[in-house]
């Protein structure tokens, strides 16, 4: 294999979730320069264009479709839309997540437990049921979940998101070992502190920031580009042996505590 061709993303249809800010506008930026036709998916349609042209302006391809992931009618209309486009759907990022709660699990209203295991284990259970039988049709494929680095460690704050991050790990293997013989990987990456409106409340107050970058050896918290690299790498042929795994990318933070 050429070595430029270990990241080639030409012609693979990828869907990105949660797409349109972050760490998933990363990706579809990225995934667009390697290739990829992307479909850029968030809950608001106008912000979902906005990437899309920034794609389309540098030469990639791209289309928007709006979808709120706890609705099931809308994930499935997600799908739909990609396969009546292009025809199906060779790699599916999962990156959409909520956190709505901050603060001891104990103080967790049911609500917001719900709407925290809905819409990070639930959502992505049923678009990767939704995607993987076209997947294997189509000779195999990749999935990616953003999961995150709270789902190997306790926390006093996020207890709860953590919880459902480690079930999207959980969720990756089980697909690994039920569609490999299909040709279909599938893994998470697990990033850090990143510099997302998302993880807003965690970076932007001083002590908390403080007390991070502390524990992580390169002094830093993660800009969204940085976890980019990998989404790529997990779907292309660079990543080809690698399923079930989860990639933390975290600045040494894991390494770094003690």
């Amino acid at each position: 294999m050429a070595v430029s061709s270990l990241f080639d993303l030409k012609g693979k249809v990828v869907l990105v979730t949660g797409a349109s800010r972050g760490i998933g506008e990363a990706i579809a930026h990225r995934v667009a320069e390697h290739g990829g036709k992307v479909v850029v998916s968030s809950r608001k349609l106008d912000a979902c264009e906005k990437v899309v042209n920034a794609i389309t302006a540098k030469g990639g391809e791209a289309f928007a479709h709006a979808c709120n992931i706890g609705r099931k009618e809308d994930l499935q209309s997600l799908v739909d839309a990609t396969v009546r486009k292009w025809g199906g759907i060779d790699v599916l990022i999962c990156n959409a997540a909520v956190n709505p709660y901050y603060g001891p699990a104990i103080e967790m209203s049911d609500d917001a437990y719900d709407k925290v295991m809905n819409s990070n284990v639930r959502s992505n259970f049923w678009l990767c049921n939704m995607v993987l039988p076209q997947m294997a049709q189509r000779g195999g494929g990749s999935i990616v979940i953003i999961s995150s680095i709270a789902g190997l460690l306790g926390s006093t704050t996020i207890g709860v998101y953590g919880i459902s991050k480690a079930a999207d790990m959980a969720l990756a293997r089980n697909i690994a070992v039920e569609w490999g013989p299909k040709n279909i990987r599938a893994n998470c990456i697990a990033p850090g502190l990143v510099r997302t409106d998302f993880a807003r409340a965690l970076w932007e107050n001083p002590e908390t920031y403080a007390h991070t970058v502390k524990a992580y050896p390169l002094r830093r918290i993660g800009e969204p580009d940085e976890i980019a690299g990998a989404a790529v790498f997990l779907a292309s042929p660079a990543g080809s042996f690698m399923t079930g795994q989860t990639i933390v990318i975290d600045g040494g933070g894991v390494v770094g505590r003690g």
